[in-house]
Protein backbone atom coordinates (compact mmCIF):
# COMPACT_ATOMS: atom_id res chain seq x y z
CA UNK A 1 0.00 0.00 0.00
CA UNK A 2 1.16 3.76 0.13
CA UNK A 3 0.03 7.08 1.41
CA UNK A 4 -0.20 10.61 -0.12
CA UNK A 5 -2.47 13.61 0.34
CA UNK A 6 -4.68 15.67 -2.94
CA UNK A 7 -7.44 18.64 -2.41
CA UNK A 8 -10.09 16.50 -2.34
CA UNK A 9 -8.48 14.96 0.92
CA UNK A 10 -8.19 18.55 2.38
CA UNK A 11 -11.71 20.02 1.13
CA UNK A 12 -12.98 16.74 3.20
CA UNK A 13 -11.44 17.43 6.00
CA UNK A 14 -12.27 21.04 6.13
CA UNK A 15 -15.99 19.38 5.83
CA UNK A 16 -15.41 17.72 9.01
CA UNK A 17 -14.84 14.07 7.70
CA UNK A 18 -12.60 12.63 10.24
CA UNK A 19 -9.25 11.16 10.15
CA UNK A 20 -10.25 7.43 10.54
CA UNK A 21 -12.35 7.90 6.85
CA UNK A 22 -9.66 9.74 5.11
CA UNK A 23 -6.53 7.25 5.98
CA UNK A 24 -9.46 4.12 4.41
CA UNK A 25 -10.14 6.46 1.73
CA UNK A 26 -6.33 6.89 1.30
CA UNK A 27 -4.98 3.40 1.54
CA UNK A 28 -4.75 1.66 -2.21
CA UNK A 29 -5.94 -1.47 -2.14
CA UNK A 30 -3.32 -4.08 -2.29
CA UNK A 31 -4.38 -7.78 -3.21
CA UNK A 32 -1.30 -9.45 -0.79
CA UNK A 33 -3.83 -7.64 1.51
CA UNK A 34 -6.44 -10.17 0.89
CA UNK A 35 -5.86 -13.18 3.47
CA UNK A 36 -7.50 -15.27 1.16
CA UNK A 37 -5.64 -14.63 -1.40
CA UNK A 38 -2.30 -14.57 0.42
CA UNK A 39 -2.82 -17.98 1.52
CA UNK A 40 -4.07 -18.88 -1.96
CA UNK A 41 -0.90 -17.90 -3.34
CA UNK A 42 1.11 -19.52 -0.30
CA UNK A 43 -0.57 -22.85 -0.92
CA UNK A 44 0.14 -22.64 -4.50
CA UNK A 45 3.84 -21.79 -4.56
CA UNK A 46 5.09 -25.19 -3.91
CA UNK A 47 3.49 -27.84 -5.67
CA UNK A 48 6.30 -28.44 -8.63
CA UNK A 49 8.26 -29.67 -5.32
CA UNK A 50 5.89 -31.94 -4.61
CA UNK A 51 5.60 -32.74 -7.86
CA UNK A 52 8.91 -34.09 -8.06
CA UNK A 53 8.52 -35.99 -4.70
CA UNK A 54 5.84 -38.29 -6.16
CA UNK A 55 8.08 -39.46 -9.29
CA UNK A 56 10.56 -40.47 -6.58
CA UNK A 57 7.75 -41.78 -4.45
CA UNK A 58 6.60 -43.77 -7.61
CA UNK A 59 10.29 -44.79 -8.72
CA UNK A 60 10.76 -46.73 -5.13
CA UNK A 61 7.70 -48.55 -5.49
CA UNK A 62 8.59 -49.36 -8.66
CA UNK A 63 12.11 -50.38 -7.51
CA UNK A 64 10.27 -52.58 -4.28
CA UNK A 65 8.05 -54.40 -6.63
CA UNK A 66 10.56 -55.26 -9.27
CA UNK A 67 12.53 -56.43 -5.40
CA UNK A 68 9.64 -58.76 -4.61
CA UNK A 69 8.94 -60.24 -8.14
CA UNK A 70 12.83 -61.26 -8.26
CA UNK A 71 13.10 -62.57 -4.85
CA UNK A 72 9.82 -64.86 -5.59
CA UNK A 73 10.89 -66.41 -8.51
CA UNK A 74 14.06 -66.62 -6.86
CA UNK A 75 12.40 -68.60 -4.07
CA UNK A 76 10.72 -70.58 -6.52
CA UNK A 77 13.65 -71.73 -8.34
CA UNK A 78 15.39 -72.29 -5.23
CA UNK A 79 12.38 -74.46 -3.59
CA UNK A 80 12.24 -76.76 -7.04
CA UNK A 81 16.00 -77.20 -6.55
CA UNK A 82 16.22 -77.93 -2.99
CA UNK A 83 12.71 -80.16 -3.66
CA UNK A 84 12.29 -81.30 -6.77
CA UNK A 85 8.52 -81.90 -7.98
CA UNK A 86 7.30 -85.74 -8.52
CA UNK A 87 8.31 -88.94 -6.59
CA UNK A 88 11.90 -89.60 -6.28
CA UNK A 89 13.19 -92.46 -8.18
CA UNK A 90 14.60 -95.83 -7.79
CA UNK A 91 17.09 -96.14 -4.89
CA UNK A 92 21.06 -96.15 -5.61
CA UNK A 93 23.90 -96.74 -4.63
CA UNK A 94 26.34 -93.75 -3.56
CA UNK A 95 30.33 -94.10 -2.14
CA UNK A 96 31.88 -91.73 -0.03
CA UNK A 97 35.89 -91.61 0.38
CA UNK A 98 38.10 -90.91 3.26
CA UNK A 99 38.84 -88.04 0.81
CA UNK A 100 36.00 -86.82 0.00
CA UNK A 101 34.96 -82.99 1.15
CA UNK A 102 31.73 -81.61 0.76
CA UNK A 103 32.10 -80.20 -2.85
CA UNK A 104 33.63 -83.30 -3.97
CA UNK A 105 30.76 -85.26 -2.82
CA UNK A 106 28.17 -82.85 -4.52
CA UNK A 107 29.83 -82.57 -7.61
CA UNK A 108 29.55 -86.69 -7.82
CA UNK A 109 26.06 -86.50 -6.60
CA UNK A 110 25.18 -83.89 -9.21
CA UNK A 111 26.75 -85.92 -11.73
CA UNK A 112 24.64 -89.54 -10.55
CA UNK A 113 21.80 -87.40 -10.67
CA UNK A 114 20.94 -87.65 -6.89
CA UNK A 115 20.79 -83.29 -7.27
CA UNK A 116 20.35 -80.71 -9.48
CA UNK A 117 22.53 -78.22 -8.45
CA UNK A 118 25.74 -78.47 -6.47
CA UNK A 119 26.07 -74.85 -5.26
CA UNK A 120 22.36 -75.05 -4.14
CA UNK A 121 23.35 -78.54 -2.25
CA UNK A 122 26.16 -76.57 -0.48
CA UNK A 123 24.15 -73.51 0.30
CA UNK A 124 21.74 -75.87 2.34
CA UNK A 125 23.97 -78.01 4.07
CA UNK A 126 25.84 -75.04 4.91
CA UNK A 127 22.80 -73.52 6.40
CA UNK A 128 21.23 -76.76 7.66
CA UNK A 129 23.46 -77.44 10.48
CA UNK A 130 26.78 -78.68 7.81
CA UNK A 131 27.51 -82.53 7.36
CA UNK A 132 30.24 -84.34 9.23
CA UNK A 133 31.04 -86.98 6.32
CA UNK A 134 31.75 -90.90 7.31
CA UNK A 135 33.21 -92.88 4.60
CA UNK A 136 30.79 -96.07 3.33
CA UNK A 137 28.21 -96.70 1.46
CA UNK A 138 24.59 -94.76 0.96
CA UNK A 139 21.30 -95.65 -0.51
CA UNK A 140 19.90 -92.51 -2.21
CA UNK A 141 17.13 -91.58 -4.70
CA UNK A 142 17.33 -89.10 -7.41
CA UNK A 143 14.80 -86.48 -6.95
CA UNK A 144 14.63 -86.76 -3.69
CA UNK A 145 14.25 -83.50 -1.21
CA UNK A 146 17.91 -82.41 -0.06
CA UNK A 147 16.92 -82.67 3.28
CA UNK A 148 16.43 -86.71 2.71
CA UNK A 149 19.98 -86.62 1.36
CA UNK A 150 21.72 -84.83 3.82
CA UNK A 151 19.74 -86.63 6.33
CA UNK A 152 21.07 -89.99 4.87
CA UNK A 153 24.75 -88.71 4.55
CA UNK A 154 24.85 -88.29 8.01
CA UNK A 155 23.64 -91.69 9.20
CA UNK A 156 26.88 -93.50 9.70
CA UNK A 157 27.10 -96.45 6.86
CA UNK A 158 27.13 -98.94 9.93
CA UNK A 159 24.09 -97.68 12.02
CA UNK A 160 22.30 -98.29 8.05
CA UNK A 161 20.43 -101.09 7.67
CA UNK A 162 18.55 -102.99 4.30
CA UNK A 163 16.47 -105.92 5.25
CA UNK A 164 17.49 -109.14 3.54
CA UNK A 165 15.40 -112.62 4.03
CA UNK A 166 16.77 -115.58 3.10
CA UNK A 167 14.92 -118.72 2.59
CA UNK A 168 15.19 -122.32 3.77
CA UNK A 169 16.60 -124.11 1.03
CA UNK A 170 18.21 -121.42 -0.91
CA UNK A 171 21.87 -122.36 -2.24
CA UNK A 172 25.02 -120.17 -1.65
CA UNK A 173 24.41 -118.66 -5.49
CA UNK A 174 20.93 -118.26 -4.88
CA UNK A 175 21.44 -116.37 -1.20
CA UNK A 176 23.88 -114.29 -3.77
CA UNK A 177 21.54 -113.38 -5.94
CA UNK A 178 19.07 -112.69 -3.51
CA UNK A 179 21.76 -110.24 -1.53
CA UNK A 180 22.35 -108.34 -4.71
CA UNK A 181 19.70 -107.91 -5.81
CA UNK A 182 18.46 -106.41 -2.20
CA UNK A 183 21.58 -104.35 -1.71
CA UNK A 184 22.99 -103.38 -4.79
CA UNK A 185 26.54 -102.17 -4.08
CA UNK A 186 27.07 -105.77 -2.37
CA UNK A 187 27.88 -108.29 -5.74
CA UNK A 188 26.71 -112.28 -6.13
CA UNK A 189 30.39 -112.79 -7.22
CA UNK A 190 32.06 -112.12 -4.40
CA UNK A 191 29.46 -113.68 -2.09
CA UNK A 192 29.66 -116.44 -4.35
CA UNK A 193 33.87 -116.14 -3.73
CA UNK A 194 33.36 -115.91 -0.37
CA UNK A 195 31.42 -118.81 0.33
CA UNK A 196 33.42 -121.09 -1.54
CA UNK A 197 37.03 -120.07 -1.46
CA UNK A 198 38.46 -121.11 2.02
CA UNK A 199 38.82 -118.06 3.49
CA UNK A 200 35.75 -118.81 5.69
CA UNK A 201 35.51 -121.54 7.25
CA UNK A 202 33.86 -123.54 10.64
CA UNK A 203 34.78 -126.10 12.96
CA UNK A 204 31.47 -128.23 11.03
CA UNK A 205 33.09 -128.17 8.19
CA UNK A 206 35.34 -131.67 7.26
CA UNK A 207 38.95 -131.09 6.17
CA UNK A 208 39.57 -130.44 2.62
CA UNK A 209 36.16 -128.81 2.18
CA UNK A 210 35.96 -125.05 1.36
CA UNK A 211 32.51 -124.73 -0.16
CA UNK A 212 30.13 -123.07 2.68
CA UNK A 213 26.95 -124.84 1.13
CA UNK A 214 25.08 -126.10 4.16
CA UNK A 215 26.29 -123.96 6.73
CA UNK A 216 24.46 -120.42 5.76
CA UNK A 217 21.63 -120.19 8.05
CA UNK A 218 18.85 -118.50 6.53
CA UNK A 219 17.13 -115.95 8.38
CA UNK A 220 16.45 -112.33 7.62
CA UNK A 221 19.27 -110.10 8.43
CA UNK A 222 20.12 -106.49 9.08
CA UNK A 223 22.94 -105.55 6.41
CA UNK A 224 24.33 -102.42 6.99
CA UNK A 225 25.81 -100.11 4.37
CA UNK A 226 29.49 -100.55 6.18
CA UNK A 227 29.11 -104.40 5.84
CA UNK A 228 31.14 -106.37 3.07
CA UNK A 229 30.10 -109.81 0.95
CA UNK A 230 32.55 -111.47 3.13
CA UNK A 231 31.27 -110.21 6.25
CA UNK A 232 27.70 -111.37 5.41
CA UNK A 233 28.86 -114.61 4.97
CA UNK A 234 30.93 -114.86 8.37
CA UNK A 235 27.26 -113.56 10.05
CA UNK A 236 25.32 -116.73 8.51
CA UNK A 237 28.22 -119.18 9.59
CA UNK A 238 28.37 -117.86 12.74
CA UNK A 239 24.03 -118.08 13.37
CA UNK A 240 24.33 -121.98 11.77
CA UNK A 241 27.00 -122.85 14.18
CA UNK A 242 24.81 -121.32 17.25
CA UNK A 243 22.00 -123.46 15.94
CA UNK A 244 23.77 -126.30 15.59
CA UNK A 245 25.03 -125.92 19.70
CA UNK A 246 21.09 -125.29 20.37
CA UNK A 247 20.42 -128.25 18.93
CA UNK A 248 23.09 -130.22 20.09
CA UNK A 249 24.41 -131.44 16.58
CA UNK A 250 27.62 -132.31 17.56
CA UNK A 251 26.15 -135.09 20.52
CA UNK A 252 23.20 -135.43 18.28
CA UNK A 253 24.99 -136.58 15.34
CA UNK A 254 27.40 -139.10 17.15
CA UNK A 255 24.17 -140.54 18.25
CA UNK A 256 23.14 -141.84 14.94
CA UNK A 257 26.96 -142.70 13.69
CA UNK A 258 27.28 -140.08 11.85
CA UNK A 259 29.18 -136.28 11.99
CA UNK A 260 27.99 -133.10 12.15
CA UNK A 261 28.76 -132.39 8.57
CA UNK A 262 26.80 -135.71 7.20
CA UNK A 263 23.58 -134.53 9.61
CA UNK A 264 23.49 -131.22 7.59
CA UNK A 265 23.73 -133.36 4.40
CA UNK A 266 20.82 -134.92 5.44
CA UNK A 267 19.09 -131.81 6.81
CA UNK A 268 19.32 -130.29 3.60
CA UNK A 269 17.64 -132.99 1.58
CA UNK A 270 14.96 -133.29 3.59
CA UNK A 271 14.70 -129.45 3.22
CA UNK A 272 14.65 -129.60 -0.20
CA UNK A 273 12.02 -132.43 -0.75
CA UNK A 274 9.82 -131.80 2.25
CA UNK A 275 7.09 -128.84 1.96
CA UNK A 276 5.06 -129.69 5.37
CA UNK A 277 6.94 -129.72 9.14
CA UNK A 278 4.75 -133.28 9.78
CA UNK A 279 6.65 -135.09 6.79
CA UNK A 280 10.22 -134.23 7.89
CA UNK A 281 11.00 -136.93 10.63
CA UNK A 282 9.52 -139.27 8.18
CA UNK A 283 11.71 -138.41 5.17
CA UNK A 284 14.82 -138.52 7.64
CA UNK A 285 13.52 -141.95 8.42
CA UNK A 286 13.44 -143.01 5.03
CA UNK A 287 17.18 -141.55 4.12
CA UNK A 288 18.35 -143.22 7.04
CA UNK A 289 16.64 -146.63 6.06
CA UNK A 290 18.13 -146.43 2.44
CA UNK A 291 21.83 -146.12 3.60
CA UNK A 292 21.50 -148.71 6.30
CA UNK A 293 20.08 -151.37 3.48
CA UNK A 294 22.58 -150.11 0.89
CA UNK A 295 19.74 -148.83 -1.30
CA UNK A 296 20.46 -145.73 -3.76
CA UNK A 297 18.72 -142.76 -2.06
CA UNK A 298 17.17 -141.49 -5.05
CA UNK A 299 16.04 -138.43 -3.80
CA UNK A 300 15.10 -136.42 -6.73
CA UNK A 301 16.36 -132.67 -5.60
CA UNK A 302 19.90 -134.07 -5.45
CA UNK A 303 19.76 -134.23 -8.99
CA UNK A 304 19.45 -130.89 -9.86
CA UNK A 305 22.05 -129.50 -7.34
CA UNK A 306 24.55 -127.03 -9.62
CA UNK A 307 22.08 -127.99 -12.61
CA UNK A 308 20.23 -125.96 -15.10
CA UNK A 309 16.85 -125.93 -13.70
CA UNK A 310 15.07 -126.38 -16.93
CA UNK A 311 16.95 -129.88 -17.95
CA UNK A 312 14.45 -133.07 -18.39
CA UNK A 313 14.31 -135.08 -14.96
CA UNK A 314 14.60 -138.23 -17.79
CA UNK A 315 17.75 -136.23 -18.54
CA UNK A 316 19.66 -135.39 -15.13
CA UNK A 317 19.02 -139.37 -13.71
CA UNK A 318 21.27 -140.21 -16.55
CA UNK A 319 23.62 -137.92 -15.84
CA UNK A 320 26.95 -138.97 -14.00
CA UNK A 321 27.59 -136.50 -10.64
CA UNK A 322 28.51 -136.87 -7.47
CA UNK A 323 25.28 -135.41 -6.69
CA UNK A 324 23.30 -138.55 -8.42
CA UNK A 325 21.68 -140.36 -5.84
CA UNK A 326 20.33 -142.58 -8.58
CA UNK A 327 23.81 -143.65 -9.27
CA UNK A 328 25.49 -143.83 -6.43
CA UNK A 329 24.52 -144.79 -2.83
CA UNK A 330 25.09 -143.18 0.14
CA UNK A 331 25.45 -139.19 0.49
CA UNK A 332 26.11 -136.79 -1.94
CA UNK A 333 29.28 -135.30 -1.13
CA UNK A 334 27.73 -131.99 0.29
CA UNK A 335 24.90 -130.48 1.45
CA UNK A 336 22.45 -129.25 -1.62
CA UNK A 337 21.03 -126.20 0.04
CA UNK A 338 20.96 -124.62 3.12
CA UNK A 339 18.71 -126.18 5.71
CA UNK A 340 16.58 -124.49 8.49
CA UNK A 341 16.40 -125.11 12.15
CA UNK A 342 12.76 -127.74 11.38
CA UNK A 343 15.29 -129.78 8.80
CA UNK A 344 18.34 -129.90 10.95
CA UNK A 345 16.06 -131.07 13.79
CA UNK A 346 14.49 -133.88 11.96
CA UNK A 347 17.80 -134.97 10.50
CA UNK A 348 18.59 -135.42 14.39
CA UNK A 349 15.59 -136.60 15.67
CA UNK A 350 13.95 -138.95 12.49
CA UNK A 351 10.58 -140.49 13.08
CA UNK A 352 10.42 -144.22 14.04
CA UNK A 353 9.37 -146.51 11.56
CA UNK A 354 5.60 -147.92 11.47
CA UNK A 355 4.73 -150.55 14.28
CA UNK A 356 3.65 -154.14 13.54
CA UNK A 357 0.11 -153.27 13.90
CA UNK A 358 0.45 -150.48 10.92
CA UNK A 359 -1.44 -151.63 8.10
CA UNK A 360 1.50 -150.60 6.23
CA UNK A 361 3.17 -153.81 7.74
CA UNK A 362 0.63 -156.31 6.95
CA UNK A 363 2.22 -159.74 6.13
CA UNK A 364 5.63 -158.08 6.59
CA UNK A 365 7.83 -160.55 8.40
CA UNK A 366 8.97 -158.66 12.31
CA UNK A 367 11.50 -155.82 12.32
CA UNK A 368 11.85 -155.70 8.28
CA UNK A 369 9.04 -153.05 7.99
CA UNK A 370 10.70 -149.95 7.58
CA UNK A 371 9.79 -146.39 5.66
CA UNK A 372 11.66 -146.87 2.29
CA UNK A 373 9.57 -144.51 0.13
CA UNK A 374 7.31 -141.68 -0.32
CA UNK A 375 5.76 -139.94 -2.96
CA UNK A 376 3.36 -136.28 -3.13
CA UNK A 377 -0.27 -136.92 -2.27
CA UNK A 378 -1.69 -133.81 -2.44
CA UNK A 379 -1.38 -129.89 -3.82
CA UNK A 380 -0.35 -128.64 -0.30
CA UNK A 381 2.95 -130.65 -0.51
CA UNK A 382 2.48 -133.35 1.58
CA UNK A 383 3.73 -136.74 0.99
CA UNK A 384 2.37 -140.37 1.67
CA UNK A 385 4.87 -143.33 2.58
CA UNK A 386 5.42 -146.36 1.85
CA UNK A 387 7.36 -149.58 2.97
CA UNK A 388 7.00 -151.95 0.06
CA UNK A 389 7.64 -150.97 -3.61
CA UNK A 390 4.17 -152.41 -4.88
CA UNK A 391 2.82 -150.03 -2.03
CA UNK A 392 4.84 -147.18 -3.59
CA UNK A 393 3.71 -147.81 -6.91
CA UNK A 394 0.13 -147.64 -5.78
CA UNK A 395 0.92 -144.38 -3.79
CA UNK A 396 2.92 -142.87 -7.48
CA UNK A 397 -0.21 -143.97 -9.79
CA UNK A 398 -2.70 -142.20 -6.96
CA UNK A 399 -0.51 -139.25 -7.21
CA UNK A 400 -0.45 -138.89 -10.86
CA UNK A 401 -4.24 -139.25 -11.16
CA UNK A 402 -4.25 -135.95 -9.13
CA UNK A 403 -1.56 -134.26 -11.72
CA UNK A 404 0.67 -134.04 -9.14
CA UNK A 405 3.84 -135.31 -11.34
CA UNK A 406 4.92 -134.59 -14.54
Amino acid sequence: GGCGGDAADLAGLRRGATMTDLRERAWRHDPWDDPDITDALVVERPRPQLRRYSWVVWFLAFLGLTALVVVGVFGLWYTEKVNPSGDPGEPQTFTVAAEDTLHSVAVRLHEDGLISSVGVFEYYVDHHGGLELTPGYFVLRPNDHMGNIMRILRTPPSETYTKVTFPEGYTYEKMAARLQEKVPRLQAVDFNNAATDGTVTSALLPEGITSLEGLLFPDTYQVSNGESERQVVERMVQLTERVADQEDLVNGAAALGLTPYQVLIVASMIEREARVDEDRPKIARVIYNRIALGMPLQIDATLYYHQDGDTPFSALRDLDTPYNTYLHPGLPPTPIANPGRASIRAALHPAADPSLGDPLCVGIPAGGCHYLYYVLADEEGRHVFAVTLAQHEANVQAAREKGLLG
